[in-house]
Formats: structure tokens, sequence, C-alpha cells
């Protein structure tokens, strides 16, 4: 059984040839090396017959591109690097790779590769014994439903032991998002305030202001609620939504609690798009029927949140990027000066990317005689910050640590959400590139607040 104080001893990154080992793991391994927190084997495993060299001038690639002023890697990343070249169906290749891991106590393995080949792997890994004392590291998407993820944790477990497996949702690992935990449960004065009495709604917007850059076949086989909203957004509705956690460990239990308390979605809950020209792009299929916008309506059936709609939206070719929790609350329950009930709006906004904004919707008096007031934003903004998401979460499942990782009670609760309207095969509403999607007036009463630049 793996050991959650053993710090893992070899890093094995299968897929290491691939689109995301390219983008990701190696600027996270650079980043590491330079700050001296690898110092580790990292092998890396794909079909093609590389040498270390050829895999060194890849990562060498990976990271100039992540950033074109760093031209080399660093000599303590280069030091560690190994390959094992074959076929993932192949006993050879795994037999290959446990001569390379000579030594090794506590691998933590990163399967950076499709989802089809997750099983395929770890039942190499285990014909050939490595899978004890080890970790795994595994990569959304887990499933295409409830029932395949499911499937999927069931082959995990029968391996490897829960606390040994790291399921990687990005997203849990930005600053961003982690700023959204700290200050709802660092600040005393917002908790009275958390809950149905005083929230009338909470809005999520995913905008993405591009297509699918070329990625087609990928997105044929995703669509918005499996690409962002099962995951990602469920993510930040379980931050903005749980009871306070007893300790920051505790911080998935109470993610999973309420996960499980939110209403399956139906059909009447869910609002889907497409916009104009996405059949025309390379891997399409002509008469997809795959949404790149979803709208839906959630609700959580706990004391806190009875009554209180949760509405979530993404989308691509949209008016801007920009992740954004809006959170309105209840106006006064009578107008004092004479203003418009309507106009006394108050509300808290949570700008998670592309910068880190929190702010405070108020009304203050203009100047002048009159009691009149007008809406004034009471707001902190700072950077992201250099740290990289997969660096915080490598480092992390390196040492062991499964605080920012979804546990299998939490991906199967978001699962459970969305699986009754997840394989819909109805036509998705048209939308002009550049608006911000299709009509979603029955869905949500009113205008949605729309993030912008």
């Amino acid at each position: 059984m793996s050991d959650p104080s053993e710090r893992s001893d070899a890093l094995v990154v299968f897929g290491a040839t691939g689109d995301l080992a390219f983008k990701q793991i190696f600027p996270a391994l650079q980043a590491l090396a330079k700050k001296g927190h690898l110092g580790i084997p990292v092998v890396g495993v794909a079909k093609e017959p590389w040498s270390v060299a050829e895999l060194a001038k890849r990562a060498t690639e990976s990271v100039t591109a992540a950033s074109p002023k760093t031209t080399t890697l660093d000599q303590r990343l280069t030091g560690k690097l190994r390959y094992v070249g074959g076929d993932y169906r192949d006993e050879a290749t795994f037999i290959a790779l446990k001569e390379a891991l000579t030594g090794a106590r506590a691998p933590l393995f990163y399967l950076a590769i499709p989802t089809s080949m997750f099983t395929v792997v770890v039942a190499g890994l285990e014909r050939v014994g490595l899978t004890k004392g080890a970790r795994v590291v595994v990569e959304k998407p887990f499933g295409r439903d409830l029932a395949s993820a499911r499937t999927l944790n069931r082959a995990l477990e029968a391996a490897f032991p829960e606390a040994a497996i790291f399921r990687i949702d990005h997203f849990l690992g930005k600053e961003p998002v982690q700023n959204l935990l700290y200050f709802r449960f660092a600040n005393s004065c917002l908790e009275p305030l958390w809950n149905r009495d005083h929230i009338e709604r909470v809005e999520i917007t995913m905008a993405e202001s591009f297509g699918v850059k070329g990625r087609g076949s990928f997105y044929e086989e995703a669509g918005a609620i499996r690409d962002v909203i099962q995951n990602h957004l469920l993510q930040v509705t379980a931050q903005l939504a749980m009871d306070p956690p007893a300790a920051e460990e505790s911080v998935r239990v109470e993610s999973a609690r309420v996960l499980a308390a939110i209403t399956p979605l139906g059909p009447g809950d869910v609002v889907r798009g497409q916009f104009r020209g996405y059949k025309s792009e390379p891997g399409v299929d002509p008469a997809s029927k795959v949404e790149t916008y979803a709208a839906v309506r959630l609700h959580i059936d706990t004391w806190r949140w009875a009554g209180v709609p949760f509405y979530i939206r993404a989308g691509k070719c949209l008016p801007t990027t920009a992740t954004e929790v809006f959170v309105t609350l209840k106006r006064p329950p009578r107008s004092v000066f004479g203003e418009p009930l309507q106009a006394l709006h108050n509300y808290v906004r949570f700008r998670l990317g592309p910068k880190v904004v929190i702010a405070l919707g108020m009304r203050a008096k203009k100047p002048g005689e009159a009691m009149v007031g007008h809406p004034v934003e009471l707001l902190a903004s700072e950077s992201q910050g250099s740290l990289l998401a997969y660096e915080r979460l490598l480092g992390d499942a390196m040492r062991g640590d499964q605080s920012l990782f979804a546990s299998e009670a939490m991906v199967e609760a978001e699962w459970r959400v969305v699986d009754g309207v997840v394989r819909a095969t109805g036509e998705p509403i048209e939308y002009e590139p550049g608006s911000w999607g299709p009509p979603t007036d029955g869905l949500l009463p009113g205008a949605w607040h729309d993030p912008t630049d």
C-alpha cells in the first residue's frame, strides 16, 4: 500500500510525446527543477521508438514554447530523463519500464493518455508488479457518464488504494480558485450572509472568445457539458456552496457532500447552443449536434441553499474570455428613501480569470442635498502569480497530498448531476459568434450578469 507520508522517488509519464506533456507537464517539471523540487528520475513512456536525446529535445521545445525566453532545459531535469518506447498492450513495454525503475520503491505514474487506455496501462503495471507502493495520476475526463466513471474507478481501485489515486482537474490547482475557497472561510463577515436568507441567486460564467482551435475531433467527443460543466464548474459550485470544512484536508469531504445534494438535471434545466460555423470546423461532423454552449439551472437540496437557484453557463465564441462568479444578494424588504426597490441591488463578484478580482457591489449616496444613491463597487484585484497549476499539482502528487484532487465520491456525484442530459440528441440552438449565446429566458428570469473586459 502507498504510504501517504512517503515522497515519490520516480515519475513515469505515459504519453510523454503527446500534446498534454508538451503543453503542461514539461513546463511544470522545468519549474519544479529550477526550484530544486524535483530531484527524481523522470521516465517518459510512449509508442515512438525515441532515444533520451529525442525526449530531451521535445522537452526543450516544450519549455521554449511556454516561455520564449527559456531556450534550454534545467540541468536538474535533463540529467534525470529516461525513456521507454513501446506499445501499451505489449508486456515487454512494462518489463522494460520495470528495469528502468530499478531501485524505485514509490513511483508516481502519470497517465497523460486517452481515458480508453487507462485500464490497459494499469493492468500492465499490475502484471509486472509495479503498482505496489506506487501512486497514479489520471487526467479528466473520468469517464463519459456515470456508468463509465464507476467502471473506471473500480478498475483503478483494483490496482491502487484510494489514497494512491490522484484524479487531476487542473482547475482546482489554479490560484484564483484557491483564492475563492480561502476568501470564503478566512473572513467571518461573509458566513452570516452565505445562505438562502440573504442570497437570491448565484451565477457562474465561463466564457471563451475563441472556438475549438482546430480540436474539432476532440470536441465532438466532449461538448460543453462534458468538457467544463461536469468538472470545472461543478467544482466551483462546490467551493461556493460547501459548509465550512473542519480542516483543509476535509475540503474534499465537504465538496462531495454538497455535490451529492444537487438535484440531477432534467431537460427543462438545460439550454444547449452551437455557434454558427462550428459544423465547418476540421474534424467536426457536418450534421453535428454537439453543444459549444450550455446553460444549466441547479438546485441544491440542503438547509443552507433550499430555494436558491445556481445558474451555470459555458460557451465558445462569446464576446470575451473570462470566468466569473456573480452572487446576487436579496434586496432590502422596503425602500427607506423612496427609491425604486429594484434599484437597491447588492452583490459579491469573484473574477477567477484571467485576473483575480473580488468585488462587493453596494450603493452609496450621491453628493448633494437629495437622499439619492448610486451603485459603487468595492474592489480588490491582483494578478494570478507565477505558480503553474500543473507545477502545484505535480508537486502535491509527489508528496502524496490529495487536497486539490477529485475524490471518487466527488467524480461520481458530478456525473450523477449531468447524467440525465449529457447524452442529449436534440438539435442545439444556433447562435452568432461574438454574441452571448442562445436565449435562456425559460431557464433564468431576467438577464445574466455578463463579465466584461
